[in-house]
């Protein structure tokens, strides 16, 4: 079955071609798609086009299987169904500058990450472009509401799936689809360092956020064993390359874990690390307080640690800002969710 969300404009149109339909049913098409619309609902197509298309094609579309609305701050979790049963996250988030949606690369992760959920049960399977477009288009289908910005932060590590998350950003995109600019689109990576070698030279205009956690290598090693093959002075390197490539910002994600890498020494490391490989470039810290994951065991420090953390920073002259918490009520952690979906099966 062909997956129609996994094909850019001009491969719908080179399928329709195929089938012998006019120029003109690409767009509409691809305009039902981005509605969320199933094959068996494109009224404006020909019946017969339309059996033709659910004979040989799916759309990509996922199922919602559960939605979850926070009562504090309106954060919306939706945890998806594929078409083979996998189960993927996706959560929407509300911004003074609009809506943003983070969604996921993969079923499950390899990465190992000692703090977080989406490692629990290692990986299913890579998702497809489509299968991370849909996410988009069926959240936006969801809330009714457009959608500004797009996060490649959840379940997975998307440069472990780096062909399938670059159709996506041109997907994304593309002007006769969803349309969502480059600039308003985030990568995350816990590290690996080809990755962001590869995306420097794509020419996409996306920002890279980098989970870094500890500039401490054997810290970061003991939270993250992507550590042990690209250490923090290989990483930042190519960070800095990135930045002299692409002339983008890059945010460097620090979840503060009591007892573990939360001390004033930690900060200082992150300091001078820093001050060493981001000198005159415009990186920016996001310090994320530890949720709470009942298999790992690890807790976030208490507000006055966070602050003395950021202030050591600040003092450095780095731009470090505190992640506002965002469906702590639903646990909007990535992994969550579908972690408890799959220990109830």
């Amino acid at each position: 079955m062909r997956r129609l969300l996994d094909m850019s404009f001009a491969e719908l149109g080179e399928y329709m071609a195929e089938l012998g339909q006019p120029r003109y049913r690409t767009g509409q098409v691809m305009r039902w798609l981005c509605r969320g619309a199933d094959i068996s609902e494109m009224t404006d197509l020909p019946l017969s086009l339309r059996q033709r298309l659910s004979e040989e094609c799916e759309t990509g579309l996922p199922v919602v299987a559960e939605k979850l609305v926070s009562q504090r701050d309106g954060t919306i979790k939706l945890l998806f169904a594929l078409s083979d049963g996998q189960l993927v996250e996706s959560v929407v988030m509300d911004y003074e500058h609009g809506k943003t949606v983070c969604v996921s690369s993969q079923a499950g992760c390899r990465m190992g990450c000692r703090f977080c959920a989406s490692t629990l049960g290692g990986l299913a399977r890579n998702l497809s472009a489509g299968e991370i477009l849909g996410q988009v288009i069926v959240a936006q289908r969801e809330i009714g509401a457009r959608i500004g910005g797009v996060v490649i932060m959840g379940i997975g590590e998307p440069f472990d799936n780096y062909d399938n998350v670059v159709k996506f950003v041109r997907l994304v995109s593309a002007p006769e689809g969803l349309n969502i600019g480059c600039r308003h689109i985030s990568i995350s990576t816990c590290g690996m360092v080809d990755g962001i070698r590869k995306l420097a030279r794509e020419e996409l205009p996306v920002t890279l956020s980098v989970s870094l956690h500890s500039a401490i290598n054997s810290v970061r090693s003991e939270l993250m064993p992507i550590n042990k093959k690209w250490s923090v002075e290989e990483l930042l390197s190519a960070c800095r390359e990135y930045f002299d490539i692409t002339g983008r910002r890059i945010s460097f994600e620090y979840i503060l874990i009591a007892g573990v890498n939360d001390k004033v020494s930690d900060a200082a490391a992150l300091a001078a690390a820093m001050d060493e490989y981001m000198n005159g470039v415009p990186a920016h810290v996001n310090l994320i307080p530890c949720n709470p994951v009942k298999e790992r065991g690890f807790k976030p420090p208490g507000r006055d640690e966070i602050i003395r953390f950021k202030a050591v920073l600040e003092r450095k002259g780095i731009n470090v800002t505190i992640r506002r918490k965002l469906g702590s009520d639903i646990n909007a952690s990535c992994g969550q969710l579908r972690a408890s979906a799959r220990s109830a099966t």
